[in-house]
């Protein structure tokens, strides 16, 4: 069985580091993660590349600089109930689940939801509950939450989530439409989401709905 650790180690020097994320306890919990679990087997060769990877589904796995830098942003401690809107791969859940205390994470399409589940427990996340539904809409009845991360692209920030989110809370967030989209960290200051950082970055749209289908591909 191929180790993968060096492939990791040289990822979060290669990838993150040097492209300025420096929060000592997300390094450390990438180099521990192991990405090649959360791809297709077909990509494992390329788990640890800088690159997004498909996951079917017209989806994929963000880049892991990506994953690195939206996870410092939301400033964990490890006492943290976190929201996830887009489990995806459940990857990104399962860098979360090492550093908060627990993390909700929904998805849409219900295969994927069943995948990254399978994934997640088999990796130890049992700190991680996998949710199918409408991510744009939150999950209230589990809320309020200490942090959110979104993983799909919204024209704008979702009201529904600002609600379930705590005052003083970060929600990290990619806004725009098609290329002209920007990855934004605000915080909820007197119920209002208050701008605090952004950079350009690229995802897949935010969906609404509920699908059961299969993928083709």
């Amino acid at each position: 069985m191929k180790d993968y650790a060096v492939a990791r180690s040289r990822m979060v020097d290669e990838q993150l580091v040097a492209s300025g994320v420096d929060d000592p306890a997300v390094l450390k919990v990438m180099r521990e993660v192991p990405r090649h679990r959360f791809v297709p087997r077909l990509l494992n060769h390329r788990a640890y590349s800088g690159c997004a990877l498909p996951i079917g589904y017209e989806q994929t796995i963000s880049q892991p600089f990506v994953v690195g830098l939206m996870t410092t942003l939301l400033e964990l401690s490890g006492d943290e109930h976190v929201l996830e809107v887009g489990t995806g791969s459940g990857y990104q859940a399962a860098v979360l689940s090492r550093l908060a205390k627990t993390v909700v994470s929904v998805e849409r399409v219900a295969p994927l939801a069943r995948k990254a589940a399978s994934a997640l427990a088999e990796f130890g996340g049992h700190n991680v509950e996998v949710l199918t539904a409408d991510g744009g809409t939150g999950i209230p009845q589990r809320g309020p939450y200490d942090a959110m991360v979104v993983t799909a692209c919204a024209t704008k920030v979702p009201s529904l989530l600002l609600f379930q989110l705590r005052e003083g809370g970060r929600m990290v967030l990619p806004i725009g439409e098609g290329e002209e989209q920007r990855l934004y960290r605000y915080r909820k200051i007197d119920g209002r989401a208050v701008v605090e950082r952004s950079v350009s970055c690229r995802f897949v749209p935010m969906l609404s709905g509920v699908t059961e289908e299969e993928d083709d591909a």
